[in-house]
């Protein structure tokens, strides 16, 4: 991936937000949630601690822009199995479950939403995860 598609891969969105932008939004808008780069990546983190996704850019040399995110038992293998152009299994963290996103394609970012939040309650202290599940239950 030269520069050129790599800013391209950092700044296109569906609604025209950056995409590091709309990343933060999201995972920052949960509880508790911060963001900190570690191992090079944006990463966002639960009470500083407990990390549940990280933004890759091309990592090493892999010429994608995903969300490595953390995810419940069983649903990598469904997901990599339903649409293995969206999602891959991500180096490092994919033997702990963990499901890469790809956003350098069409996606739907409501499905998105949903990989991050289930990666979130996936790592988050009890208490936090109903405080979510509350939340997200309530009609919007």
């Amino acid at each position: 991936m030269n520069g050129e598609q790599r800013e391209v891969a950092l700044y296109d969105s569906a609604d025209g937000l950056p995409l590091l932008e709309r990343v933060n939004r999201l995972c920052l808008s949960l509880p508790a949630a911060s963001e900190r780069t570690s191992h090079g990546a944006p990463t966002f983190f639960i009470r500083d601690k407990h990390s549940f996704a990280q933004l890759h850019v091309n990592h090493h040399g892999d010429a994608r822009t995903a969300l490595w995110c953390a995810a419940p038992a069983g649903i990598q293998q469904v997901l990599v199995e339903s649409n293995p152009e969206q999602y891959f299994v991500p180096a490092y963290v994919g033997r702990l479950g963990w499901i890469g996103v790809r956003l350098d394609r069409p996606i739907r970012w409501r499905e998105v939403e949903g990989v991050v939040l289930d990666a979130y309650v996936t790592r988050a202290p009890k208490a936090l995860q109903q405080q979510v599940l509350e939340q997200y239950a309530k009609p919007h």
